[in-house]
């Protein structure tokens, strides 16, 4: 079976978002959950496949609260801007979000790219420097988190800005409110968090 992990390819930060890249599989295979068992430890498959809450989990795991640096909010109109293909079936023109999680200390968890319908944006990121996950509770929003693909690989922009030596694992999922695509996320995670975490990758057997 072709593995789903897909190339997290630094060839896309010149279009201005952060993309590591990875020997495993190629863009647009379906999510390979045996290939993931086999390459992930138990706790990184519920923090990459599990459909809660990432600002949540960090939470959770560091006992601080989750903050954001927003670094980019850019319209990209119908521009597919280097993203998963996906990104088709979110209503343009689109504006692109970027930011940094981190704890109120200062140390970045994770990275994360997201694709608005720019007109809708202001809707439901009445705060734009909270997580997405806050903005949408505060909104008291029901929403599907559809996860489409897994990411591994090297980049040493993230490598600088992590300050934590690769490779990355990463992943892409949209979220759909009243049966409708609301946003694509993408999201990067740091090594940092195999001090919680434990291991990225599966023991032998």
């Amino acid at each position: 079976m072709a593995s789903a992990i897909q190339p997290l390819n630094p060839d896309a930060i010149p279009c201005c978002w952060y993309c590591p890249s990875s020997p495993f599989g190629k863009p647009g295979n379906p999510l390979c959950k045996r290939a993931t068992h086999d390459q992930l430890a138990p706790a990184w498959q519920i923090l990459l496949l599990g459909d809660g809450s990432p600002t949540r989990h960090l939470q959770l795991l560091t006992r601080e609260r989750t903050e954001v640096d927003v670094i980019d909010m850019s319209l990209v109109g119908m521009n597919l801007d280097g993203a998963p293909d996906i990104i088709r079936v979110v209503p343009g023109p689109r504006l692109r979000r970027q930011v940094w999680l981190r704890t109120a200390s200062g140390q970045r968890l994770a990275y994360a790219a997201s694709w608005w319908e720019a007109s809708h944006v202001d809707e439901y990121l009445q705060n734009k420097s909270l997580p997405i996950w806050a903005s949408l509770a505060r909104l008291r929003t029901e929403l599907y988190r559809d996860i489409q693909g897994l990411y591994y690989g090297e980049s040493e922009a993230l490598e600088d800005a992590f300050g934590q030596v690769g490779p990355f694992w990463g992943r892409h999922y949209l979220f759909w409110h009243r049966g409708k695509p609301l946003t694509l996320i993408y999201e990067v995670f740091s090594p940092y968090l195999t001090r919680y975490l434990g291991p990225m990758q599966s023991g032998p057997g």
